[in-house]
């Protein structure tokens, strides 16, 4: 019986190796070259140690359940950012919407309760000016062409007063001297 024990110790002692630094340090693609490498083929069939077969499994499980971690980490950022990247859209529509808007107000004036854009609103306002100002300023031509044929009437006028009140005086003087003359002849005639 203790050679029994014995042969048992012994053979958990050189049946239990060391696990390969290669299974516990480097990556899985590594690990599956390194089982690749150290284990042979017998009919088809490879021959890998349980210990290392359940420790490449755990590695295997361990980096699926990670990398499952990591992409349901990365699908809920992508839902986050592309929620952000919708909310930013919006934005930038609403943003859009209200500078249009503004520059709009901005470019336009209101008159009569309609809007006009500036650039219309100025040509009309410098039409109706230069209209005003040339009805201005024949008005003044005509007020100026006006006063001088007034003037030059009121000229006339006085010259033609003076003209007949000379001929009236040398016209009722002819008269008064007809009338005398006439007077005189009648009284030579009568007495004489």
């Amino acid at each position: 019986m203790i050679l029994a024990v014995v042969i048992i110790a012994v053979m958990k002692v050189t049946g239990q190796v060391a696990m390969p630094d290669e299974l516990t340090k480097n990556p899985l693609k590594e690990q599956l070259k390194y089982l690749e490498d150290r284990t042979r083929i017998y009919e088809n069939y490879r021959a890998i140690r349980e210990d290392m077969f359940q420790k490449l499994k755990d590695n295997v499980t361990d980096t699926l359940s990670a990398t499952n971690r990591r992409i349901a980490r990365l699908n809920k950022t992508t839902l986050l950012l592309n929620q952000t990247i919708d909310s930013l859209r919006i934005n930038l529509e609403s943003t859009k919407t209200r500078l249009e808007e503004m520059t709009s107000t901005k470019n336009s004036i209101r008159v009569i309760g309609m809007e006009v854009n500036k650039s219309t609103y100025n040509r009309i306002m410098w039409t109706i000016l230069t209209g005003l100002v040339a009805i201005l300023l024949l008005g003044f031509l005509v007020f100026k062409r006006n006063l001088s044929l007034t003037s030059n009437t009121n000229k006339e006028l006085h010259e033609l007063k003076n003209e007949f009140e000379a001929y009236r005086k040398t016209s009722r003087e002819a008269r008064e001297k007809l009338t005398m003359d006439h007077f005189n002849e009648i009284k030579r005639l009568k007495g004489g």
